[in-house]
């Protein structure tokens, strides 16, 4: 199995994950409020799920819709790490964002790659 494949499946399942979360979960609705993004909850959760859910079903589909919803959620992560400086938040709380964005843009990278072999 290559490291993207796994990544791909790390990375969508996360995502999955998290935009469940960020739909349901009472500790991500006060983050929202104290983000002073509580409007965008709810479209955050839903981009997470459908960048999650495009890594996954891309994987066996389309590496456009691979390479599509990776550079999303890559996009998704650079804001939420953003947030986080503007926010002056710690290391620790603000590390998630950027690595799932370097995760993201890697996957970008490496299917932009295979798009251009194929």
């Amino acid at each position: 199995m290559s490291l993207l494949t796994i990544l791909v499946f790390f990375v969508g399942l996360s995502f999955i994950y998290y935009g469940i979360n960020c739909l349901y979960s009472k500790t991500m609705k006060s983050e929202f409020e104290r983000y002073d993004l509580k409007n965008f909850r709810i479209l955050t959760g839903m981009l997470q799920l459908l960048g999650g859910t495009g890594l996954i079903v891309g994987y066996f589909f389309s590496e456009v819709l691979v390479l599509t919803a990776a550079f999303g959620l890559f996009l998704l992560m650079s804001a939420g790490f953003a947030v986080r400086l503007r926010l002056k938040d710690r290391a620790k709380q603000s590390a998630p964002s950027l690595i799932y964005a370097i995760l993201s843009l890697y996957i970008v990278y490496e299917s932009f790659l295979l798009l251009n072999i194929n």
